[in-house]
């Protein structure tokens, strides 16, 4: 099959719904099929080959964060032209609620088309317009996939219907046998937090918070923390006296967040809400890193109720500090853990969840069927300077 995946978020800055697609057209790719992903673009000098530039993106307070998105009507054009030319036997949207490429995407197309939701979230201003857009729309749209239950239901209560439970997947093997990062101590405790550091639901103020009774069990700890955000802002938010155990790593690659997870006895998932998955989770137990989390309910299924990592309660520094201290001075506590990780993560290796995905796709069409462009509408979209969506639709 030839099928073409659109990815929302710019495809520069890195995170959950960009490596999702990433890895599923890898996967499709190992399958033999042919891929294309549009996706916004900052940077087009160094894209893979199966990328295709939908338009620089600009910054929206969605969904909790700042995303980088791209909507308009340059956007539009490239989304018509790339379906006119893609001659695709299927094309598979991510986040269709977003005001950005996978709403144009659908708006412009007819045929095989399939969309799987991400995110778990409730109304606000600025998705009212996607909202609409979605259910104008979604009689379209013949294959449904949510990657978590929280998705899922995000899905049934905005736009109605139902859909296939398929997780987010990870390449497991790409984890094995690589190299530590330079300058962590592997005599040394060590632990690792990665995410957005001015992102209040990423939790590293509880981190924060927490440390200070860490460090008096566990006096030399290195704890890194991996992500975009102010590092000049962070240091003064560092507990006094911490400030030789942390390391800051800034933004980093795929490959280095790889490497950093494999290199630590324990990953931090700090996150305060707004996950309906947790996909670095997953990644962290396929690094073989014990996994310390906040039990938010998309949390605790990543891990079997506790039984793959240890949970402790939402926003509480007291029982996050109590649950590192325990991990780093128990070695066999954190092998166990490890070793049902091991065991549970199989579930999200992509060489399972592709098959399922592919399923979807053979559901859906008909032999020698074709996604073909839509000419009953046109689909302007713009943001005004408030950044609230205004879209204005031409057609049905």
């Amino acid at each position: 099959m030839k099928v073409g995946l659109v990815c929302p978020y710019a495809w520069d800055v890195p995170g959950g719904v960009r490596s999702h697609v990433a890895d599923l057209a890898v996967a499709l790719g190992d399958h033999g099929h042919e891929v294309s992903v549009l996706a916004p673009v900052d940077e087009p000098a160094d894209l893979p080959a199966y990328v295709v530039d939908g338009g620089r993106p600009i910054s929206v307070r969605y969904n909790g964060s700042v995303a980088r998105l791209s909507i308009g009507v340059r956007a539009t054009r490239r989304v018509r032209n790339w379906i006119r030319e893609g001659d695709f036997d299927i094309v598979h949207v991510h986040e269709p609620l977003a005001p950005s490429l996978s709403m144009l995407a659908l708006w412009a197309s007819r045929g095989p088309l399939v969309a799987t939701w991400h995110s778990s979230h409730d109304r606000s201003r600025v998705l009212a317009a996607g909202y609409y857009l979605a259910q104008t729309v979604m009689e379209k749209v013949r294959g449904r996939i949510a990657v978590s239950e929280d998705a899922r239901r995000t899905l049934v209560a905005h736009v109605g219907g139902d859909a296939v439970l398929i997780p987010n997947g990870v390449r497991v093997a790409a984890f094995a046998g690589l190299d530590r990062l330079p300058d962590v101590d592997p005599d040394r405790p060590s632990a690792l937090f990665l995410g957005r550091m001015d992102e209040s639901r990423k939790g590293l103020a509880v981190l924060w918070e927490a440390l200070p009774a860490v460090l008096d069990a566990v006096p030399d700890l290195q704890l890194l923390v991996a992500g975009p955000g102010d590092v000049d802002e962070q240091l003064d938010a560092v507990p006094a006296g911490a400030e030789a155990n942390v390391r800051f790593l800034g933004f980093i690659s795929d490959e280095d967040k790889a490497r950093a997870l494999r290199s630590v006895d324990v990953y931090v998932a700090p996150h305060t809400g707004g996950e309906s998955f947790g996909i670095v989770l997953v990644e962290a137990m396929a690094a073989q890193a014990s996994v310390l989390a906040s039990d938010l309910p998309a949390f605790r299924r990543v891990l079997a109720d506790g039984e793959c990592g240890r949970l402790f309660a939402n926003q509480d520094p007291v029982a996050l500090a109590q649950g590192l201290i325990e991990l780093l001075r128990d070695p066999s506590l954190r092998a166990r853990y490890v070793a049902s990780a091991d065991r549970r993560v199989r579930d999200f290796d992509w060489d399972r969840v592709v098959d399922d995905v592919i399923a979807v796709y053979d559901s859906v069409r008909t032999p020698g069927e074709k996604v073909t462009e839509d000419l009953r509408g046109q689909l302007v979209g713009r943001l005004n300077p408030r950044g609230d969506a205004a879209v204005r639709s031409d057609g049905p």
